[in-house]
């Protein structure tokens, strides 16, 4: 960035500030992202600056811009350059902190400025206009709101800098016409009031980070060296946070080991409105998979299991059932993700199709079940998801038309809906008996694919149980996925502020 005598910190800022309001001078104060500076945005900080006399402008850090999976389009000292640029405004600041709430505190503003959308405060999803507010009151200050025109940067960076190919963009915007962002979101929001019950193992996945130094001089092995090591709560843990994001009430049903149990670190990991119920499998480990990675590449080396995948005892079943049996009625959805490492047996299935309202169902096939596992496992579910491998799989079918094999695999398992994922190709979507419908993928920068799918179920579930139009389904649990695969395993939960976020950005137009 080109520096100007404008652009400070936050801490110089406020030394500043204190020379210019023992001046008698009054601060006024306006935050934002502020990506694609436009005329309304000039408007904004002029009629801003009319308040006092001394204009700072925060801006928002690029780490916690939060307006959909291909923002900023502009950096941020590119952004706060331009900013320094304009003749109203007297200093600029990057906000290293997620909320405004701490620049406020430091700069101590008379005003802090609003543009008109934020206006009416109950419709800010984020909730951060009322603790701005708050803080504003705390230093003394007033919060005050422009009166111009509202402009939007993310329409015109769709419109015309998007980096979605055209054929996305295109399939957006009539998406847009037939389901507006507030009907998509407004299934989210009802989403609050669902009672779901998560079924399934709990997952430890640990990433030891590492360097690759060679080939050992006297084996054909390479070495690597051990740098740093990070735990994910993954399997149906990943599951129950990305729901309790966006619904009050979360069950978990999970088997966990008990050599080790891990049972502390996943009570840490796990969301403050998800209630677990943890049944133990005797002399066995809770569920860990590491993954050696090389870290300049992020590349997957090696996988390395910790598990006990035998066959449930007829007593280890008889008490998931019982559990269940006493838990399902309670909820309006269950969702069952079976990793396929033998917690969940038919019986226990059975129970689970009779007994669920709304059965919404992932069988994965990975390389600790690969030719045991099926889909078939869960018929008549009424809402499924599975990958397009999956389906080749229990279609026994590599090659053929994947349109054709998902009516077929969905008629064969008297599943109500299908939803088959197909990575950079999005997702296809079906009724039973109907024609599959495809929507395209939206993720931006894909970082690791592990959860992804968890993620897409997760949350478009949650559509689904409200009997969404298929189209719908697709997209929400397509945007949900490009969230997952923009962080590093399942390190972020899926949040309904990002994922409201993101949703806004695509689907303006």
């Amino acid at each position: 960035m080109k520096q100007s005598g404008k652009h400070k910190s936050l801490d110089e800022l406020a030394n500043v500030l204190d020379s210019c309001r023992k001046a008698g001078r009054r601060v006024v104060h306006c935050h934002g992202v502020f990506d694609l500076l436009h005329v309304g945005h000039l408007r904004y900080f002029e009629e801003a600056k009319a308040l006092g006399d001394v204009l700072v402008v925060t801006l928002t850090t690029d780490r916690f811009v939060n307006k959909g999976p291909h923002r900023p389009a502009f950096p941020e000292q590119l952004r706060a350059e331009v900013i320094a640029g304009l003749e109203c405004v007297d200093f600029v600041a990057i906000n290293p902190h997620p909320t405004a709430v701490e620049a406020i505190a430091l700069i101590r503003p008379d005003f802090y400025v609003k543009g008109p959308d934020y206006a009416d405060m109950s419709k800010d999803v984020t909730g951060k206009i009322n603790d701005e507010e708050r803080a504003v009151a705390a230093v003394g200050g007033r919060i005050a709101f422009t009166a111009g025109d509202v402009f939007s940067s993310t329409r015109l960076i769709n419109r015309h800098m998007s980096t979605l190919a055209p054929e996305v963009q295109s399939y957006l915007a009539g998406f847009s016409q037939r389901h507006p962002a507030d009907e998509v979101l407004g299934y989210l929001e009802r989403a609050r009031g669902l009672r779901v019950l998560l079924v399934g193992e709990p997952i430890i996945d640990e990433y030891v980070y590492c360097e690759a130094i060679g080939k050992s001089s006297k084996e054909p092995t390479m070495v690597v060296r051990r740098q740093s090591a990070e735990r994910f709560a993954g399997g149906i843990l990943a599951a129950a946070n990305h729901v309790a994001g966006f619904c009050d009430d979360v069950g978990l049903v999970a088997q966990i080991g008990d050599s080790p149990s891990h049972a502390a670190f996943i009570a840490e990991k796990l969301r403050p409105n998800v209630r677990p119920t943890f049944l133990t499998r005797r002399d066995s480990p809770t569920i860990l998979k590491q993954r050696l990675v090389e870290h300049y590449f992020f590349l997957k080396l090696l996988e390395i299991y910790e598990i006990n995948d035998a066959a449930p005892s007829a007593a280890e079943e008889d008490e998931v059932c019982r559990v269940l049996e006493r838990e399902i009625p309670g909820y309006d959805l269950v969702i069952v993700i079976d990793f396929g490492h033998a917690m969940l047996g038919e019986r226990t299935r059975r129970l689970m199709r009779d007994t669920a309202r709304f059965l919404a169902v992932n069988a994965q096939c990975n390389a600790g079940n690969l030719g045991h596992h099926a889909l078939s496992k869960y018929p008549a579910a009424d809402y499924m998801t599975a990958t397009e491998n999956e389906i080749r799989i229990e279609a026994r079918d590599r090659h053929g038309d994947i349109r054709q094999l998902a009516r077929e695999v969905q008629g064969a398992l008297g599943c109500r809906r299908l939803a088959v994922t197909r990575g950079r190709h999005g997702c296809l979507c079906s009724e039973r008996f109907g024609t599959p419908i495809e929507i395209p993928a939206v993720a931006g920068k894909v970082v690791d694919r592990i959860g992804a799918g968890d993620a897409f179920l997760s949350v478009s579930a949650l559509v689904a149980v409200q009997n969404a139009p298929l189209e719908v389904i697709g997209l929400a649990g397509n945007a949900a996925g490009a969230l997952a695969v923009a962080s590093v395993a399942n390190r972020d939960p899926i949040d309904r502020v990002a994922l409201t976020r993101q949703i806004e950005s695509l689907l303006k137009n």
